[in-house]
């Protein structure tokens, strides 16, 4: 198990913060062994919740040119037809959206494979994700990838109540690969996708998903 280069820099902070609250705590409390073992404990904890938050496994992506694959680990929360104001002036699309638990995984990976045709940032509000304007309202990035067959599929990434930072690593223009890493949101965050009306769905609300390994939807061909 790796940990993503987003969480490097904090991690090593956060150690040496609580590795010095520990100490202060053992100089300041002489003879409280247990408060002293109490705070390590705790200590310990947060740091643990912290790393897991920022793990990056390897995975093996089992994609296709048909298939539409997770962009993020976490749960499905909306699956419906919608009309999208943003790149697709007001055509139907189909709707689904994954919450991020601040325990899941936050890397985000290509759904499809394909070239992205639009990138926009959107500075915005700090909505409980899973509120039907944090797709709207909140701070978001929204790109949408041309496939080879003329196909456009849109993501977007969506800060969430305690996400205040996006991640993106890639730009219009860019060609992209299937499962590939595009971005990481930090501390529970959405991703949407918003589909071609006429794909078959493969998941259900309240379905657990893995990046890059599970299939969301069939496009229509």
């Amino acid at each position: 198990m790796k940990i993503h280069k987003e969480g490097r820099t904090l991690l090593l902070v956060l150690l040496v913060v609580l590795v010095a609250a520990n100490l202060l705590a053992i100089n300041l409390l002489p003879g409280r062994l247990e408060l002293q073992r109490a705070i390590m404990i705790a200590s310990a904890i947060f740091y643990l919740l912290i790393l897991q938050f920022f793990r990056s496994p390897r995975i093996v992506v089992q994609g296709s040119e048909d298939k539409v694959l997770a962009p993020a680990d976490g749960k499905v929360v909306v699956i419906e037809e919608v009309e999208e104001h943003e790149y697709f002036q007001g055509q139907k699309r189909l709707q689904v959206s994954i919450f991020m638990s601040p325990i899941n995984v936050h890397i985000n990976r290509n759904p499809v494979s394909g070239v992205i045709k639009y990138f926009k940032y959107h500075a915005g509000q700090y909505l409980v994700a899973w509120h039907p304007k944090s797709s709207t309202d909140n701070e978001r990035t929204t790109l949408v990838v041309e496939l080879a067959n003329g196909l456009e599929v849109m993501v977007r990434q969506i800060a969430g109540a305690m996400a205040r930072r996006i991640k993106w690593y890639i730009d219009e223009g860019d060609t992209i690969q299937q499962g590939e890493e595009f971005g990481f949101i930090k501390f529970g965050s959405r991703v949407d996708l918003f589909l071609p009306v006429g794909s078959s769905v493969k998941v259900n609300i309240g379905d657990k998903t893995k990046a890059g390994r599970t299939v969301i939807a069939e496009l229509p061909s």
